[in-house]
């Protein structure tokens, strides 16, 4: 059997004023994965550990952070990082596969999407984000394998990460960095290094190593991504290029008027290859942020937990105290038998659904076969979100909420979709 192509990872998008509508930074964000697996979305409330406690990541264990905030995860379901995710500091992260000159390292480490958890665990802001990954880049490294599957398959990473103020991008080359500060406009990454000669900070070896594998001769400007590119990319990179491209086009057509709405209808964006469905792989999580450049308005956090966009809701998700678990876009746990943590790895595979994406899986099969029905239950589906975006806007223009409705946006958007569903 043919071995599937790996996937073209995901695309990343930010809007900051003037590029928005408002005063407000955009964030959105399609994760591209194999096509079969179950992205949760979980939440985590601000914890203080023991000072000494040890971190049991995907892979490997790492010293904990005596204090961690408070996030909200969209993750492939298997592995303990998070292809997306916000803290409530008001920071946004997504994560891309990218391939360069440096050598990938077989061995297990720090996955990119272990990185991104950490980033929102330990940040108060984007730039902070930036300082506490390349901190544990050196230290621990990156690698495994990034796909529930006992074929190999690892890669490098880069980073969107945001906050109300700006955004950095972060491409990685194993434990070397360098990255770009964004504090206006509109901007996207895919999976292809993208930071050129427009360096705001790196790693303090970046160059000498690249002189010294011979990668640069040390004279004239330094062009990171020349200098990095891959010499053997993976077959399907010009399809990425192309879709870094259509995302930049997309995004520019918008500028100055970007929104939520015009964020999830670039994510949904099915020509530009933007919300994929290709082979073995299509776009598995999605979601965008609002985050008001006023610090006394909430961020708004719009996760899908149910595959491809196009077909699916974004619910709002919202920072409380009062905020409520929704154990049904919990995937169910194995604990030591999940084959994942078993010698040798990825052996056998569990069924890791949880009760949404069932009943999405369900809805789509009824879209495809039925087309009028599948049309009548888009629009109903569709008419759920419109309410949700027009009681988030009256939110951020002022309005106070009852504490306990805030904690129950993401809760009963799940629950009113399931109804929808049955």
């Amino acid at each position: 059997m043919a071995e599937p192509e790996p996937p073209l990872s995901c695309d990343c998008f930010v809007s900051l004023p003037p590029g928005s509508q408002d005063d407000h930074v955009i964030f959105g964000k399609n994760s591209d994965r194999p096509r079969d697996e179950v992205q949760e979305v979980l939440y985590y409330p601000a914890t203080s550990h023991p000072s000494g406690t040890m971190l049991e990541c995907t892979y490997i264990q790492i010293p904990q952070a005596e204090h961690t905030h408070a996030m909200v995860l969209s993750r492939p379901s298997w592995l303990w990082g998070a292809e997306m995710g916000a803290n409530d500091k008001g920071v946004c992260i997504g994560n891309e596969a990218v391939w360069t000159r440096e050598a990938i390292d077989p061995g297990e480490a720090l996955l990119g999407m272990d990185l991104v958890r950490l980033g929102l665990e330990r940040a108060d802001s984007a730039w902070g984000a930036v300082s506490v990954i390349t901190g544990l880049l050196e230290q621990h490294g990156q690698g495994g394998p990034c796909r529930e599957d006992p074929a190999p398959f690892s890669y490098h990473n880069s980073f969107l990460l945001v906050d109300r103020n700006e955004a950095w991008i972060l491409e990685t080359a194993g434990k070397l960095w360098v990255a770009q500060k964004v504090t206006e406009g509109v901007k996207n990454i895919s999976n292809a290094l993208t930071i050129g000669t427009d360096i705001s900070a790196e790693h303090p070896e970046l160059r000498s190593v690249a002189q010294a594998q011979g990668w640069w001769s040390g004279e004239g400007e330094f062009c990171f991504n020349e200098v990095f590119k891959s010499e053997t990319p993976p077959a399907r990179m010009e399809l990425a290029k192309k879709r870094y491209s259509g995302g930049t086009q997309l995004l520019q057509q918008h500028d100055g008027s970007v929104t939520a709405e015009v964020m999830m209808s670039i994510l949904r964006d099915k020509p530009s290859g933007i919300c994929m469905d290709s082979g073995g792989f299509r776009t598995t999580g999605s979601m965008v942020s609002i985050l008001p450049r006023d610090p006394s308005l909430p961020c708004i956090h719009f996760l899908t937990a149910t595959p491809d966009p196009s077909r699916s809701v974004f619910k709002p998700f919202v920072f409380s105290e009062s905020v409520i678990p929704v154990s049904r876009v919990i995937s169910p746990q194995y604990g030591p038998d999940d084959p994942v943590r078993k010698q040798p790895r990825f052996q056998s595979q569990v069924d890791r659904r949880h009760d949404l994406y069932k009943a999405h899986e369900g809805a789509l099969q009824t879209m495809e076969t039925n087309p009028d029905a599948g049309n009548a239950l888009t629009e109903t589906l569709r008419m759920l979100e419109g309410q949700c975006l027009t009681d988030i806007s009256a939110l951020l223009s002022g309005e106070s909420p009852v504490e306990e409705e805030l904690g129950d946006l993401f809760f009963d958007c799940v629950d009113t979709e399931l109804k929808f569903y049955q």
